[in-house]
């Protein structure tokens, strides 16, 4: 499998990896079966994602997706991160080879998981807003 020099440094380098304790919205999504686990912690100020962080547990492509994630979400307003794709995440890392694809799908829902339950937090039903996602790994079809 060969690698774009991007998703090396950010596997190598990965950005905004930890936990923000006082998170406003937390989402975790994948599924231990096929290895890949995201979890995404947001802070949320005035509709502007103003901090985010992550844990994954995968592979060097899963890290790599929700760094690369993280840093074109953040100092952006909900909206705009909510019309984040796997695509997106994909070109802004120069490509991923077909197999870990998935990965991408997992970064960008578990961005939409961690908006979710932000809004929940707020009492506000996410779905109208976010969309329908799974917080399941469709990929490697295990559930």
């Amino acid at each position: 499998m060969i690698y774009s020099e991007k998703v090396m440094d950010h596997f190598a380098n990965p950005r905004n990896v930890g936990e923000i304790p006082d998170a406003d919205g937390v989402g975790e999504v994948g599924n231990a079966k096929c290895g890949d686990i995201m979890k995404m912690y947001l802070k949320i100020d005035g509709g502007i994602i103003t901090d985010v962080k992550f844990k994954t547990f995968g592979c060097g492509a899963a890290v790599a997706t929700s760094s690369m994630a993280t840093e074109l979400i953040k100092g952006k307003p909900i909206e705009e991160a909510l019309k984040l794709t796997n695509k997106a995440v994909i070109e802004a890392l120069d490509g991923l080879p077909a197999a870990k694809l998935h990965c991408s799908v997992l970064a960008e829902q578990a961005m939409k998981s961690a908006i979710a339950d932000y809004y929940r937090r707020q009492g506000v039903d996410p779905t109208p807003i976010v969309g329908e996602f799974s917080e399941h790994c469709e990929a490697c079809g295990l559930d």
